[in-house]
């Protein structure tokens, strides 16, 4: 059975890859699966959405879906995905959709669900949804009369979510502050917000890519194509700069030189913070597999500890939520802040991230000055059988041949794709040449033994 759900929701081109018709059945299966132990006759499910210009389609298609078999469907309009995982929660839903391919180009779309805690759904919940939708269809009882649910549109979505930003963030400390600062918007969710939620920063807050036309969505702009928030810092000398992705549940960040500060360094600058404040909550920080290697290095150099989860900020929070640990993320820039929020949140992490700063009362550079970022090579690996390919004795050895031959000056990384027939081959190291040869010498060996397609760089 193919999967529907990747890391992050399903997500496709929307209308001929991700149709009408599988956003009316996932709406109608998610609302089986997410509120049979309510009881309610009519459970509530808001839905939020990003600027696309497909999010209305499959808004409808949806709701549709979801009043079909007799739930509500509280239509929130565009707000960033963090939004939709707080208000699920403040206005007592059973559950919570986010119309959103975040980071990606304007013809993709997807759907995130949201549990009526707000978390982001275990893969065994979407396994289940995924197995309503493609093989046991008629369990799903469709209403009618009296007994569909209503569709129907809020108002204060984007109002409460600034309020409840504002309230947990200590946002009315940094007003006044002699400090300039750019947000670019990705032409995304977070257009919504951030104008009202940071307008106490007065004169000195500028605003790109923050007119959204349904169009141009990261289009040049945003946490994908960092180079125009990079020239426009330096050009007009801001003391920072961040920019969020499509549904602004990710930030990265620009320091006052123009240099990029990724997730993995916003988890190094806050991490420390913490620790330096005692609020390091069981003294770790927990990360992805695919954290930079100079990550751990300059975590061990502060005696931090960390933890290292599977790509998807899902599974870093569940790891957070296990164990207690308050802040995780990944490189990409989707950082939780377990006090305050249970998915990454954008524009959260810009605010967290400026109290860093200017509670130490030093530039962006000087707080990153000891992170070491290794090279990295990462390739691609079409094979026709990835558990065969992974597991293959020859290969297992060539990995622990590279890793031998790293110590700890570097690491090789093997992992499936969760959605391609594809295996990523990554290695981090002092160069850019010994990644590079370490790489290849692991495909050497898998093209060797029949299992390579065809490699991409």
């Amino acid at each position: 059975m193919g999967r529907i759900f990747g890391t992050d929701g399903a997500r496709g081109v929307a209308v001929t890859e991700l149709t009408c018709e599988r956003a009316m059945e996932i709406g109608r299966a998610a609302a089986y699966v997410l509120t049979k132990e309510s009881g309610k006759a009519h459970p509530n499910i808001i839905v939020g959405m990003d600027t696309r210009i497909s999010s209305k389609i499959l808004e409808a298609a949806l709701s549709a879906g979801l009043a079909s078999v007799g739930a509500n469907a509280l239509l929130l309009g565009v707000v960033p995905t963090p939004a939709v995982a707080y208000l699920v929660k403040r206005y007592n839903a059973d559950a919570g959709v986010m119309i959103s391919a975040s980071h990606n180009t304007v013809e993709y779309n997807g759907i995130k669900l949201f549990s009526s805690e707000g978390f982001k759904l275990p893969d065994s919940v979407e396994e289940e949804i995924e197995a309503l939708i493609l093989d046991r269809k008629d369990e799903i009882r469709l209403r009618d009369g009296i007994e569909v649910g209503r569709i129907s549109r809020l108002s204060s979505a984007c109002t409460d979510y600034i309020q409840h930003i504002r309230e947990c963030a200590g946002a009315g400390d940094y007003a006044g502050v002699n400090q300039r600062f750019c947000f670019d918007c990705a032409n995304g969710s977070s257009a919504a917000t951030a104008r009202k939620l940071f307008a106490y920063l007065g004169n000195g807050c500028e605003f790109i890519a923050d007119e959204p036309d349904g169009t141009n969505i990261n289009d040049n702009c945003g946490s994908t194509h960092i180079g125009q928030l990079q020239e426009f810092v330096k050009a007009n000398h801001m003391d920072i700069g961040f920019a969020f992705d499509g549904d602004a549940d990710r930030c990265l960040a620009v320091d006052e030189k123009g240099n990029l500060v990724d997730g993995d360094g916003i988890l190094y600058i806050y991490g420390a913070y913490m620790k330096e404040r005692e609020k390091l909550v069981n003294n770790t920080v927990v990360t992805t597999i695919m954290s930079n290697f100079g990550l751990y290095k300059a975590l061990d150099a502060l005696g931090i500890e960390y933890e290292k989860t599977d790509v998807g900020d899902k599974y870093v929070y569940e790891c957070m939520r296990a164990k207690g640990h308050l802040i995780g993320g990944e490189q990409s820039g989707h950082i939780i802040f377990g006090k305050y929020a249970n998915t990454g949140d954008g524009i959260l992490t810009a605010i967290k991230l400026m109290q860093a700063m200017l509670s130490r009362k030093l530039p962006l550079s000087k707080l990153t000055q000891d992170l070491k970022i290794y090279p990295q090579v990462l390739k691609n690996v079409k094979v026709q059988d990835k558990d065969r390919a992974l597991n293959d004795f020859a290969v297992q050895n060539a990995v622990r041949e590279v890793s031998e031959r790293l110590g700890d000056q570097g690491r090789i990384l093997l992992r499936k794709s969760g959605t391609e027939p594809v295996l990523r081959v990554m290695v981090e190291a002092p160069t850019h040449e010994m990644c590079q040869e370490n790489v290849d010498a692991v495909i050497a060996v898998m093209d060797q033994r029949g299992l390579v397609v065809e490699v991409k760089g």
